[in-house]
């Protein structure tokens, strides 16, 4: 059981991208108030009008608070903001992507690693049509994989919600004590070392690659892995958001200031 000054500054978010079923929407909003999360973000859903859907309410079956609550946003970026550690649900490993874990070790790891720091941990799924694209997944510090049978491990979206739900209840020491409520109390001005953002680290992602490209390091037509794994780097490295700045310092200064002549 994690120290309750640890879940002070916890923030927990699910993020639904490109839910193609309605019901599946009402069905995580239940699954979380079950688990006491209220927190949901739907990126690009197949309904603009998915949360006010008849067969939303319906499987929310008393979690309309949750339904009310939540967000639309048109991109996984605006869904991301606030949030320090991502967790990816995908069955199918990457080979240059985050580590795959069953949640009950990882949750056990990383609440025993955390102090008093300000921290947001965010829970994607993917589409139910095709799971979460490549690139979603390499963003992300962990890919969560439900043990199941070998056999048949497909997971209903919001019956793999209710089980990542109750596992970080769980790792949170459920609600033997009233002090494990204190988890909503997370404020992203806190004072102490924050982890900086996925918004910050993606800002990040995207100047080191344009300085890359510029000092011949990284080829656009050739890419290979090396983003992906630059990624992972970042990632395991837990930044705050000063080290953030101090890096795109660096990625700012591998640019000359004057354009490089050649001399035939």
């Amino acid at each position: 059981m994690t120290p309750p000054s640890t879940q002070v500054f916890m923030k927990t978010r699910f993020i639904l991208i490109q839910t193609s079923h309605a019901g599946n929407v009402g069905g995580v909003a239940r699954a979380m108030k079950v688990m006491g999360f209220d927190d949901l973000v739907l990126v690009n859903p197949r309904f603009d009008n998915v949360l006010r859907r008849e067969e939303t309410k319906q499987r929310a079956s008393g979690a309309q608070d949750v339904l009310d609550g939540a967000r639309v946003v048109a991109t996984l970026e605006e869904a991301l903001q606030g949030m320090t550690h991502l967790c990816a649900t995908a069955m199918t490993p990457r080979d240059f992507g985050p580590p795959t874990r069953f949640p009950r070790e990882h949750f056990q790891e990383l609440l025993s690693q955390s102090t008093e720091v300000p921290m947001g941990i965010a829970f994607l799924f993917g589409s139910e049509r095709f799971g979460m694209l490549n690139e979603d997944v390499y963003r992300c510090h962990v890919a969560l994989s439900i043990p199941t049978h070998p056999d048949f491990g497909s997971l209903n979206l919001a019956s793999a919600a209710q089980v990542l739900a109750y596992e970080w209840r769980l790792a949170l020491g459920g609600f033997s004590k009233p002090a494990q409520q204190a988890y909503t109390s997370f404020e992203p001005q806190d004072q102490k070392r924050a982890h900086a953002d996925a918004q910050e680290i993606a800002g990040l992602m995207s100047h080191w690659q344009e300085s890359l490209v510029k000092i011949g390091f990284l080829d656009p037509l050739a890419p290979k892995k090396l983003m992906p794994r630059l990624q992972q780097i970042f990632n395991r490295a837990q930044l705050s958001s000063e080290e953030v700045h101090i890096l795109r310092g660096v990625a700012k200064q591998m640019v000359p200031k004057d354009p490089i002549k050649r001399i035939d």
